[in-house]
C-alpha cells in the first residue's frame, strides 16, 4: 500500500478501519501484506489533528493487536505441523512462515513482542507459537508487552510529532517513508545474507546494465 493512501484511508475508515487492520495484521494469515507501523504512526500524527480520537486509537489497537495475535495462536495449536506442508496460495506463502520459525528458535519466546515491528514475521511467530504448544501463560505475557509497546509507542509516536512539529502536513510523507523502510529494511538484510539471492541479484543488475 503506497503511504499517500494512508491519510485517505484512515481519514475513510476512521477508528473501525485502523482496527480492523491491526486485528488482520496479526490476527489472519491475509494480514502480511497490512501496513501495522506506518498506519498506526499515521493514525496518531491524525489524531494530533483532531481527526480522531488518540485514546480510542491507542486503547482500541491495542486490544486488537492482543485480540489478532491470539486469534493467530489458537490457529497454530489448532492445525499443528501439518500447515508447515500446505502448498503456497495467493494469500498463503510457506516462506513468510518459515521466516517466522527461523525468528522463534533465534529469539525464543521473546518472538512474540520483538516481531511485532518486523512486518510478515508479526503476522506469523504467533501461528508458530500455537505450532510449537508455547505455554498459553507465557504467550499471552508476551503478547501484552509486545502489543502495548507496538501500538501505544507507535501511535503516541505520531501524536507527539504533530503536536510538535511547525506545518505537520509537510512532513508526514517523508517520516512515514521513512518508516516504512525500517521496517523492511530487517527483511532486506537477512534475504541479502542468502548467498543465492545476493547472486540473482547480481543477475538482474548485470542484465539491465
Amino acid at each position: 500500500m503506497e503511504i499517500f493512501d494512508l491519510v485517505g484511508l484512515i481519514k475513510t475508515a476512521g477508528l473501525l478501519g485502523v482496527w480492523g487492520i491491526i486485528f488482520a495484521e496479526t490476527g489472519l494469515l491475509i494480514g502480511f501484506f497490512l501496513p501495522g507501523d506506518s498506519l498506526l504512526f499515521t493514525a496518531g500524527f491524525l489524531a494530533s489533528q483532531g481527526f480522531l480520537n488518540f485514546y480510542a486509537l491507542a486503547i482500541g489497537s491495542f486490544v486488537a493487536a492482543i485480540v489478532g495475535d491470539s486469534v493467530g495462536y489458537a490457529f497454530g495449536k489448532k492445525v499443528g505441523p501439518a500447515i508447515f506442508k500446505r502448498e503456497d496460495s495467493r494469500f498463503f506463502k510457506k516462506s513468510h512462515l518459515e521466516k517466522a520459525r527461523e525468528f522463534y528458535e533465534k529469539h525464543g519466546g521473546k518472538t512474540i513482542m520483538l516481531a511485532r515491528f518486523v512486518p510478515i514475521v508479526r503476522t506469523f511467530a504467533p501461528i508458530v507459537a500455537g505450532v510449537g504448544n508455547m505455554k498459553y501463560s507465557h504467550f499471552i505475557s508476551y503478547n501484552i508487552a509486545g502489543g502495548f509497546i507496538w501500538t501505544i509507542g507507535m501511535s503516541s509516536l505520531g501524536f507527539f510529532l504533530g503536536n510538535i512539529l511547525p506545518n505537520p502536513d509537510k512532513y508526514i510523507l517523508p517520516i512515514v517513508g521513512l518508516i516504512i523502510l525500517l521496517s523492511i529494511s530487517p527483511g532486506i538484510v537477512h534475504a541479502l545474507k542468502d548467498k543465492e539471492t545476493r547472486e540473482n541479484i547480481w543477475r538482474f543488475v548485470t542484465r539491465r546494465s
